[in-house]
């Protein structure tokens, strides 16, 4: 744990990894607290009714032994992998312990995810077993008979006898608590994350239990040298995403700090407000979109009571203005922080230990060694514009893309994992980002890859061929916009656009759904047939310009 007192290079200077050679993030993370105090809270669930329950991490132990029996009792064993198709639950929190502490692999999935994408990533994984909801199941039952290796389907939240579903709570209810955790290696795998894919499908970035600890600096740092007495976090990103699985519930856990679990539908910024001055939340992770959002509600902290001690923002550019009015209106500086599914926390300001500069991603987090390198992997020098990298090895880097050697390949440059992003790194340390080497659009703190929309935008009866790229919009940083060339017999009219958007949002998340669509003659391409789409940012950028003229 990362000490204050010292000055920015004396901590950088001071951190010196020491991986062990044996850890079992489900172990770090539940039964050595529960060891150690059985009765420390770890979790406050508040569900849509208002109804809070709090769970000790004793309780976790005993929950998540049970699990591991449920999944050894079912034929699981050491390197399988279970998908976790669920909101912010005590169900979520004790699936992945259990995992882990059975030597499995866990795969955090997104509960608004459509059937193809959840269909991609339970079949690429191989996934034998998955833990859902009644609310989710139904679009796992379209596509079951397409996941040859989803050989059992835990239902939570009620009672089911259809062939390989097996009731969540009253199999725990038969099982023992008691469970002698696997001794994995630090190496050895944990979870998988699916990041955004820019050519077709995502890839599975295979993490190992030694991230967890690759993690903690980049926690500890924007969150002002977490923990401190009475802090308490929360995040409305959802725990299928490693932002909100690892910055926050896991890394929380870590420290024996408790974790509020409310997960909305669709985000509030003034029941956000009200949720965190009732629980009196002191640590929160939130986008910036989101932040935006919530300065329409007036004096949060003076009229209703937040009391943050930290706030934490990452996935777009802040800007000075969101920045001061986080001081005027919660007392609080937010720290931007960057990282990506593969490499996580690796760069990150703090407000007391360095100066937070507007639109900066702070500087290189303790643990970690980030520069800008240039093609041939040579460090720049101070302001040249090149490629943000991370040198390896390092404990909070990704294991390998699952199945994909080839991408795994192509992400390093020698010793230098690629971020993909641009960026420059000032005199003094600090890092700017300039913009996305590939084509993943950022919006609403979603690094999304176009490869996905435009494969399912192509199977429209309509659609002869799609192109989608992120333009700028003020709210989210970029919305996404596809543009669609029509097969033959097909007009374009505001009733196919309306068809081929119902289309889409059955089958991807919300996030991914384009919200501007554009019907052109033809679309820019290379000599190889692939979408030029460097040329559409252009000229939309072009056309915002004018606009803005």
């Amino acid at each position: 744990m990362l000490t204050e007192g010292r000055s920015y290079d004396e901590v950088y200077r001071s951190l010196v990894w020491q991986i062990p050679k044996f850890f079992n993030m489900g172990v770090e993370v539940c039964d050595r607290h529960a060891d150690a105090d059985p009765r420390r809270t770890a979790l406050i669930v508040e569900n849509a009714n208002a109804d809070v329950t709090q769970y000790s991490f004793q309780a976790l132990k005993l929950l998540s032994n049970k699990l591991a029996n449920m999944f050894v009792a079912h034929g699981l064993r050491r390197g399988d992998r279970v998908g976790i198709l669920l909101p912010q639950s005590l169900e979520t929190g004790i699936a992945h312990i259990a995992a882990w502490k059975a030597g499995l692999v866990s795969i955090p999935m997104f509960t608004l995810f459509g059937p193809d994408a959840l269909q991609f990533r339970l079949a690429d994984s191989g996934a034998r077993a998955l833990i859902t909801d009644t609310e989710n199941l139904a679009k796992i039952e379209t596509i079951r008979g397409t996941v040859p290796n989803l050989d059992v389907v835990f239902v939570t939240d009620a009672g089911t006898n259809g062939e390989g579903m097996i009731d969540f709570w009253s199999g725990l209810d038969r099982a023992s608590d008691t469970f002698m955790p696997v001794r994995t290696r630090a190496e050895d795998p944990s979870f998988i994350s699916y990041t955004s894919g820019t050519t077709g499908n995502p890839k599975g970035a295979l993490h190992a239990h030694r991230t967890l600890l690759g993690h903690l600096p980049g926690v500890e740092i924007p969150h002002e040298f977490f923990p401190q007495d009475g802090d308490l976090m929360w995040t409305p990103a959802d725990w299928a995403w490693i932002g909100g699985l690892m910055n926050c519930l896991m890394a929380a856990w870590y420290h024996g700090v408790p974790v509020l679990a409310h997960r909305a539908k669709k985000y509030d910024p003034e029941k956000a407000v009200h949720l965190m001055a009732r629980h009196q939340v002191r640590n929160t992770f939130m986008p910036p979109t989101a932040l935006r959002l919530m300065r329409q509600i007036d004096k949060p902290a003076e009229r209703y009571g937040v009391n943050l001690r930290t706030v934490a923002c990452a996935g777009e550019p802040m800007g000075a203005e969101l920045l001061e009015w986080g001081r005027e209106a919660l007392g609080v500086t937010f720290n931007e922080f960057y990282g990506q599914t593969e490499c996580n926390l690796v760069t990150s300001n703090c407000g007391r230990l360095m100066e937070v500069r507007p639109g900066s991603m702070g500087r290189a987090v303790p643990g970690h060694t980030v520069e800008i390198v240039d093609l041939e992997g040579n460090v720049l020098s101070a302001e040249e514009e090149g490629l943000i990298a991370v040198r390896s090895p390092d404990p909070v880097m990704f294991l390998e893309y699952w199945n994909n050697p080839a991408a795994t390949r192509e992400k390093f440059l020698g010793d230098w994992l690629l971020t993909g992003d641009r960026g420059t790194k000032d005199a003094d340390g600090y890092f700017w980002f300039l913009g996305r080497e590939d084509d993943v659009i950022s919006s609403a703190g979603y690094r999304i890859g176009p490869g996905e929309i435009e494969d399912c935008l192509g199977r429209h009866p309509a659609v002869s061929l799609a192109a989608a790229i992120g333009v700028p919009d003020p709210l989210r940083t970029e919305k996404i916009k596809a543009f669609i060339l029509l097969r033959d017999g097909h007009t374009g009219n505001e009733d196919l656009k309306k068809d081929i958007l119902d289309f889409v949002t059955r089958r991807l998340s919300p996030h991914e759904k384009p919200r501007v669509i554009e019907f052109v003659d033809q679309l820019p391409l290379t000599a190889t047939g692939k979408i030029k789409r460097k040329e559409l940012r252009d000229a939309e950028f072009a056309k915002s310009n004018v606009n803005r003229e």
